[in-house]
Parts: C-alpha cells; sequence; structure tokens
C-alpha cells in the first residue's frame, strides 16, 4: 500500500511516484511481467484521481496467482465515465485505455466519503 500525503495528492509528480511503487512492489515479489501494463493503468487511475477525484488518497497493488489488481483510492464520489472517444480532445482516453489493458475494472464508495477504483490485470 502506498498512500499519497494529503498535501501532494493533487501534484503531476504523484504519478510519477505512483509508478516507482508499481516497479519496486513487482520487483519486490518477483514478478516483472505486467509491470509496463500495471504502470500504464496506474497512471491513469491516479491522473484521474487527480484530475476528478480531489487528489489521490491511496494506492494499493494486490496479487492472487497470475492476477494483479490495480487500486485507487481517492477524495470523491463521482463516478468515473469511459468518454466517448474523440480524436481531436486531448484528454478521455484515459479510462479506455484501462478497458483495453484489463479483465475488468470498476468503483465503490464503500464508506460514502471517497471513491474506490480498481482494475485487474490477467495474466
Amino acid at each position: 500500500m502506498f498512500p499519497f500525503h494529503r498535501g501532494t495528492a493533487l501534484e503531476p509528480s504523484c504519478v510519477a511516484t505512483a509508478r516507482k511503487f508499481v516497479d519496486q512492489t513487482l520487483a519486490s515479489w518477483g514478478t516483472t511481467e505486467h509491470a509496463f501494463d500495471a504502470q500504464l493503468v496506474v497512471s491513469e487511475l491516479v491522473t484521474n484521481a487527480m484530475r476528478h477525484g480531489g487528489g489521490a488518497a491511496q494506492l494499493r497493488l494486490l496479487a492472487h496467482r497470475a492476477e494483479l489488481a490495480c487500486v485507487v483510492t481517492d477524495y470523491s464520489q463521482t463516478v468515473p465515465v469511459a468518454a466517448a472517444p474523440d480524436v481531436f480532445s486531448e484528454y478521455g482516453r484515459g479510462l479506455r485505455l484501462v478497458d483495453a489493458l484489463c479483465t475488468a475494472w470498476g468503483w465503490l464508495s464503500p464508506d460514502g466519503t471517497r471513491k474506490i477504483v480498481w482494475a485487474l490485470i490477467a495474466g
């Protein structure tokens, strides 16, 4: 688990920190086959947390056999929506990328104050 500091949860550098956490965690587990996909997925989820969720609160990686779950908690209850593709838009492709790389993704708001967005990468 990686907790983001409230003061830096909206800083662009937290995306790089999240990617580094992915690398270090997967290396310590001795499983790097999902590293590139996991970095992309985590980057998108953390960026969305910064832009639409009031900042990233926490990042978790969970592994079970050949599956890897990337879980990002933010400070909002706003439902994540995969925007319709627009070739001229500068933004809006993140969740489509997550959907393409993952076998499943979703969200929940268990305590009513924060949102958890998860994405599952299968081997």
